[in-house]
């Protein structure tokens, strides 16, 4: 009852920002053909927290790859809500020719208390699906956010969350002995609370420039 009353006191509460303005596409320019990259997921990927995707995920983790000079091509499909079935059937339609695609899900299947085994089922149909649409296209799944961070959150509903969201992660992370496929936690560091956005649950552009950050290295190393 304690969790229930919480719950609805946060989505009472907590600000509704809009997913990012602008185009959800564009290129990076720089030497030789571009690589193709695809990001594709739930709120994060939709940019919620930033004013467009060149400051959200995406804009900031092409960047980061065409650090040595490469030309990148990049594609934010995302949907603010979206859980990893959702994903499944109606953004991986949308996504376009891609070198590497960026799955970053799991909050929202979080929040609906999907079991680990179901999450894991869920996201590995998106990956073969994924696999079917655009051939051998590498894939990393950007590790569940430990919501054990997040500001927004009271306690005990917080911890509730964060084992759960923590068993997700765990449950992804055996897709990495996939061919092709990688998964990178994330390092809890990176969720201080000024990487937040001003409704204390969504990645702010400092937020999402850390992050793209370290799933660039992910990717280069």
């Amino acid at each position: 009852m304690v969790l229930l009353a919480q719950a609805l006191y946060v989505k009472r509460k907590t600000p509704r920002l809009p997913g990012a303005a602008g185009p959800a596409e564009g290129l990076v320019p720089g030497d030789g053909e571009p690589f193709r990259l695809a990001v594709l997921g739930e709120s994060t990927v939709d940019g919620v927290g930033a004013a467009d995707h060149e400051e959200a995920l995406t804009g900031c983790l092409a960047r980061e790859l065409a650090r040595d000079g490469r030309a990148v091509r990049w594609q934010a499909v995302g949907r603010t809500g979206a859980n990893a079935r959702v994903a499944r059937a109606e953004l991986v339609p949308l996504l376009r020719p891609a070198d590497l695609v960026v799955i970053a899900l799991g909050v929202n299947d979080t929040i609906e208390l999907r079991t680990a085994a179901a999450y894991r089922r869920d996201l590995l149909r998106l990956v073969l699906d994924l696999r079917r649409r655009l051939g051998p296209a590498d894939v990393l799944l950007a590790g569940v956010p430990p919501m054990s961070r997040f500001p927004a959150l009271p306690r005990p509903l917080r911890d509730v969350l964060s084992a759960r969201s923590a068993a997700l992660d765990k449950a992804a992370a055996t897709l990495g002995r996939l061919p092709g496929v990688r998964h990178l936690p994330m390092d809890p560091a990176l969720l201080d609370p000024a990487a937040f956005a001003s409704d204390r649950f969504h990645p702010g552009p400092a937020g999402y420039a850390r992050w793209a950050a370290t799933l660039a290295h992910a990717v280069i190393s």
